[in-house]
């Protein structure tokens, strides 16, 4: 796979904020972000359409594709970084312009529903993004110190990151007994298989298979995963990453039901494959930020996970 890097950001460089899938629940939240990069030297820069409201939509396709493309074109841009998920981002992939973001690779940060533009952009132009907090979530809400260490250090530092250190909160669960390589690729569950079977969809041969879910019931979440060993996906993997599954316990406990650990474990973990569950990543406050599309190792017998090149040039 062939990946493109983006240049790091600097002190005095220009963030846009977009909304490419929900408008943010609450506007003083992505003021308080912006704010934040501006105590620290950075320079920020609403979109037009970032508070637009079109139901549950940050104003129309055309409108949220827009703020993206417009992003990407400006030479003074240097980060964009998404004001949050939501709902959306599928719906405007057929409207970006791929070959400008081509031209133009710059960070791209945001998670959940905007796991579709990351690994659409990937497979469209090769560029490497960052899966990590957003503008009116994490950045704009009293930051947690671990979160905050691990963005800046994968998106201002041209150097490889190497072990990852875990938060104490936390605790790694290592399987399998090899040590095992590729590129992380995924990120929300339901995004990864709301694309499968379109053009916008990546190779996940050997690669670190990243998942994280919320909100979700534990069959939805058994649903998607059959899907995704169906699709031979799980099968081509390397290995995997598992982040939080957050709120996705049974709505009505007292009906038969599975629990999320026990498909998880069925669906994912008894494969034999090396991987790593519990992760301080998805919708949680405190979180790693990973680039999608970076190689990767994760070595059981020694319990290190690690990023093994620089995510930024």
């Amino acid at each position: 796979m062939y990946v493109v890097k983006p240049p790091r950001l600097r002190k005095g460089d220009l963030i846009s904020v977009v909304s490419p899938a929900s408008a943010p629940n609450d506007s003083s939240k992505v003021l308080a972000g912006a704010r934040y990069f501006e105590s620290l030297g950075y320079r920020v820069t609403v979109s037009q359409n970032v508070f637009n409201l079109n139901g549950y939509l940050a104003g129309t396709d055309k409108e949220r594709a827009d703020d993206l493309n417009q992003a990407f074109a400006d030479k003074n841009v240097k980060a964009i970084i998404c004001s949050r998920g939501g709902y959306g981002s599928p719906r405007i992939l057929d409207l970006l312009d791929y070959g400008t973001i081509r031209r133009n690779p710059k960070i791209l940060v945001g998670y959940s529903d905007i796991t579709a533009l990351q690994l659409a952009i990937l497979k469209k132009t090769g560029l490497l993004t960052f899966s990590g907090p957003m503008m009116a979530v994490e950045f704009g809400n009293n930051l947690d110190p671990y979160t905050e260490e691990m963005f800046f250090d994968l998106v201002t530092r041209a150097a490889k990151p190497g072990v990852l250190r875990s938060h104490k909160d936390f605790r790694l669960s290592f399987k399998g007994k090899k040590k095992v390589t590729g590129r992380i690729l995924g990120g929300n569950l339901s995004l990864i298989t709301s694309i499968m079977g379109t053009e916008y969809q990546v190779r996940f041969d050997r690669c670190l298979l990243l998942i994280e879910e919320v909100s979700e019931e534990p069959y939805s979440v058994d649903r998607m995963l059959t899907q995704l060993r169906l699709a031979g996906i799980l099968k081509k993997a390397s290995g995997y990453l598992l982040g939080q599954f957050t709120d996705c316990a049974a709505e009505e406990p007292n009906k038969p039901h599975r629990e999320i650990d026990e498909i998880i474990r069925e669906d994912v973990l008894s494969n034999g494959k090396s991987g790593i569950s519990n992760l301080a990543y998805g919708h949680v406050p405190t979180k790693i930020t990973l680039p999608i599309g970076i190689m990767a190792s994760i070595d059981p017998a020694k319990r290190r996970f690690s990023i093994d090149e620089s995510a930024v040039i």
